[in-house]
């Protein structure tokens, strides 16, 4: 966590049209011999456009281009530009984002993240209120955030080292993935509360410690855990490896997700909530 807020405090994001503006023109040449070199050199050089961004999409034999901002005019410009270099475009897809509308999309996806975070917590408070004792309700939900907080700020500060040291741009794909393993690893950490409910509902009064409680609620819903993680790593994985590029990015957050929220169910969620128990005037 620590390594991942100084990667987001010292290099930032660098972000994509979706928040700051530009083009994503996707084109396919009909001479194959092509490469993205070529293409990126044609865009700097020749039409001094200021770091243009080219990706190679292999499923289409096409390849992605990201510029600044383009008018229709300078669209078709370019175009005519391209095909007197390279031979026969064909474009399979145009857009272009102002940076106004860029600034609106960036403001309602750090908004919207933050009141899932929010929500999410709530429900947790909320769904726990019937087992307040021996703590409560309310310690769940915070607890919760977190360990939602550790989940999302680990695949954050990886980003920014992409970002920085690759040159990957963050654009609205990331968000959803960030949505995604909010999801994702608060329903394995309300697996893993909901058996420590009814533990404690089953056995109040009984001699077990808190503590205790919680560790064996931990064993009993520890393969669950694994399994389903397991399950969805198979699949992303397949998609890291032989899915489109356009996504890889995508897939690689949601995987990394994936993996610390297990992680953060079973070993931070857990033990804080313990901890917090524990640290009680008379405890």
């Amino acid at each position: 966590m620590l390594a991942a807020l100084i990667g987001v405090a010292v290099f930032g994001f660098k972000l994509a049209i979706d928040f700051t503006g530009g083009t994503s023109w996707q084109v396919k040449f009909e001479n194959q011999e092509i490469n993205e070199g070529e293409i990126r050199d044609f865009f700097s050089s020749d039409l001094k456009v200021e770091s243009p961004m080219v990706l190679e999409e292999t499923s289409s034999n096409s390849f992605i281009v990201r510029l600044p901002h383009l008018s229709e005019n300078q669209h078709q410009e370019y175009l005519t530009a391209m095909t007197g270099k390279f031979g026969k475009v064909e474009e399979m897809r145009f857009g272009s984002i102002g940076p106004t509308i860029g600034k609106q999309l960036r403001d309602r996806a750090i908004i919207a993240t933050i009141l899932v975070l929010l929500g999410i917590s709530l429900y947790m408070a909320v769904s726990f209120r019937k087992v307040s004792f021996p703590i409560r309700s309310w310690k769940y939900g915070v607890v919760t955030l977190i360990s939602l907080f550790h989940d999302v700020l680990i695949p954050a500060g990886l980003l920014a080292y992409l970002g920085y040291f690759r040159g990957i741009e963050m654009d609205a794909n990331f968000v959803v993935a960030l949505l995604v393993i909010a999801g994702f690893s608060v329903h394995d950490t309300i697996v893993v509360f909901d058996r420590i409910r009814e533990n404690l509902l089953f056995r109040r009064g009984g001699n077990k410690s808190f503590a205790e409680t919680v560790n064996e609620s931990i064993n009993q819903t520890l393969a669950r855990s694994i399994n389903t993680s397991l399950t969805l790593v198979l699949v992303l994985l397949a998609m890291f490896f032989f899915g489109p590029v356009s996504l890889k990015l995508f897939v690689l957050v949601i995987l990394v997700g994936t993996v610390v929220g297990t992680y953060s169910s079973i070993f931070i969620a857990s033990p804080v909530l313990t901890i917090w128990h524990g640290s009680g005037k008379n405890r």
